[in-house]
């Protein structure tokens, strides 16, 4: 079954397409306008303990629980009894779980990342998510890439608000941030000097390969002496061109044995990992990752669709992990992964799961205190202990994990800025 088949069995992806939503995102953010509203900001100067972030976007509402699933709540194969994972002790039963504790296990979709987790180096963080209680894929992801939940106000998002509070770790870069999508992604939206590049490899001006730099030349002479902020875009975008095809991304050879999956998402990242070695200026890479919307025939074990989609999130994500956040970078590497919201805690009859609330995150770094299962406490699935009788709650706010990284990580001050009107929980995410 394919990705659309799964997307376009929700109305809403029917009625709204997504590369259009971004697109829209994406034509107010190329500006990269500073928000008028922040407050005072403190321009943190330090970069050679700064890491830089990939941030991952899981849209469709991911199911949390398939990925990793709490087999020591009986109510979890109650609610799933066609789409349970054995536990990992159970005799005899194939596939099994692979345990991370007594509670908790990693569907085994998800098994490529557990000697990230052995390591300490990846953290996994469940019944989180957004206070926000919209089941809209769009409301939701919206206000999770504002940073700020039911604000129309605010247009920048979380992530770009912390790339213009901040300096660049290279003053002469062209690109401090890109999405690897076709239109800015709101997250990033607010950044300076952020493109949108699906594929970096191949960054160009469109039209024949012929005249492309006769037409780079033209954008930088006609465009160059423009007003702002179209003169910046201009060249930013002609010196992005110059600066991506002088890394030779496309012959990129990643190293510690990592081999990347060759699918969209692994040659994304394997893409963004040419750019963190060459050690440009890039501080932010944004990527979406679609096709979660599993309302029927979810397929969580070997052979099933979300299976074969957690297999390839996963293993690149530990190829990555190799190659980049255990190999040698001139600054360190922390991975977010984040999703709109999770499904039903009760299958569906058509095997599948329905829009929902609490859900799983992830961090990966080597500055990540990883290892374990964060919670705020599990909120229970016996029915009593359901939001609404039917979803995992939310105990954890998402903008916690983030804020962390965010101000001892990336080393930005600004937390009031960029998550407005929020004063977040440390939850020890982070090593000194």
């Amino acid at each position: 079954m394919s990705e659309h088949e799964h997307e376009g069995g929700c109305a809403e992806y029917n009625e709204v397409s997504r590369r259009g939503f971004l697109g829209t995102a994406g034509a107010v953010a190329i500006t990269s306008l500073v928000p008028t509203w922040l407050p005072r900001v403190v321009m943190a100067q330090s970069a050679s303990s700064r890491d830089i972030i990939v941030s991952v976007f899981l849209s469709g509402g991911v199911d949390g629980m398939s990925m990793v699933a709490p087999y020591g709540d009986p109510a979890y194969y109650t609610w799933r009894p066609t789409i349970n994972i054995a536990r990992p002790d159970a005799a005899g039963a194939v596939p099994k779980l692979t345990a991370l504790d007594n509670f908790f296990g990693f569907s085994p979709g998800m098994a490529p990342l557990y000697p990230a987790y052995q390591a300490g180096d990846l953290l996994v963080v469940h019944a989180t998510g957004s206070v926000n209680t919209s089941r809209s894929h769009f409301v939701a992801q919206r206000y999770m890439e504002l940073g700020k939940p039911a604000d129309t106000s605010i247009v920048t998002g979380w992530l770009g608000r912390h790339l213009a509070t901040i300096s660049p770790l290279k003053a002469s870069t062209s690109l401090r941030a890109l999405g690897l999508t076709n239109g800015l992604p709101l997250t990033l939206s607010g950044a300076p000097k952020t493109l949108p590049i699906p594929t970096p490899g191949n960054f160009t001006i469109g039209g024949s390969g012929t005249t492309a730099t006769a037409r780079a030349q033209f954008m930088a002479t006609n465009y160059g002496d423009a007003v702002q902020p179209v003169s910046a875009n201009a060249l930013d975008t002609t010196n992005t061109i110059a600066l991506l095809a002088s890394i030779n991304i496309n012959g990129y050879a990643p190293r510690q044995g990592a081999v990347y999956p060759n699918s969209t998402f692994g040659n994304q990242l394997k893409a963004a990992a040419a750019l963190i070695k060459a050690d440009v200026g890039v501080e932010a890479v944004h990527s979406f990752y679609g096709g979660w919307d599993t309302h029927s025939a979810q397929g969580t074990a070997p052979g099933g669709y979300m299976h074969n989609r957690m297999t390839d999130l996963s293993s690149t994500l530990a190829a990555f992990y190799a190659d980049v956040i255990q190999g040698t970078t001139a600054n360190g590497v922390t991975v977010v992964i984040v999703s709109e919201f999770g499904r039903n805690a009760k299958e569906n009859g058509n095997s599948g799961t329905d829009h929902g609330r609490g859900n799983v995150m992830y961090a990966m770094g080597k500055k990540i205190a990883g290892g374990r299962v964060l919670t705020n406490g599990w909120p229970g699935l016996a029915q009593e202990n359901l939001e609404n009788g039917q979803d995992l709650r939310v105990t954890l706010d998402h903008r916690d994990v983030l804020a962390e990284i965010v101000q001892n990580r990336l080393q930005n001050p600004n937390i009031a800025a960029i998550f407005p009107g929020y004063t977040p929980q440390m939850r020890s995410v982070t090593k000194p």
